[in-house]
């Protein structure tokens, strides 16, 4: 029992030997302050990746928030609508306030166009002024 047990000890010896030598020879060729200089780059280069991946999804999180600009868009054109027809506006039911949006504005347009072009015809301009005051109601 005692010369089993001696000789496995002496394998076991004659292996973590082995391994020392393995191990010396793998720290000689793997060099560490230089595999730590490397990695303080990679991890720079790493985070400025990480900056500019953040960087470049806000951009396209903005550029294709369509949410937001919808919004905007359809508060300026309410704030237009009661520049122009009053507190009315306002007060549409939102169903029919999208529908108006949805029709062009003609009448201001029109009563422009006549007076920049001098039109003297009274009969046209009170059916412009006609139209305009159905458009502010």
């Amino acid at each position: 029992m005692h010369l089993g047990e001696s000789v496995a000890i002496a394998r076991t010896v004659g292996h973590l030997s082995k391994s020392a030598e393995v191990m010396k020879l793998v720290n000689n060729l793997m060099k560490a302050p230089e595999v730590a200089v490397t990695m303080q780059e990679f991890s720079k280069e790493m985070t400025k990746a990480g900056v500019i991946e953040e960087f470049v999804n806000d951009a396209l999180d903005n550029a294709l928030d369509s949410e937001d600009i919808e919004e905007e868009t359809e508060e300026e054109v309410d704030k237009v609508l009661t520049a122009i027809a009053g507190e009315t506006a306002a007060q549409l039911p939102e169903a029919v306030r999208k529908e108006k949006m949805k029709q062009p504005v003609q009448a201001p347009a029109q009563e422009e166009e006549a007076i920049a072009e001098g039109v003297d015809d009274e009969e046209e301009l009170e059916e412009i002024r006609a139209r305009l005051a159905k458009v502010r109601s």
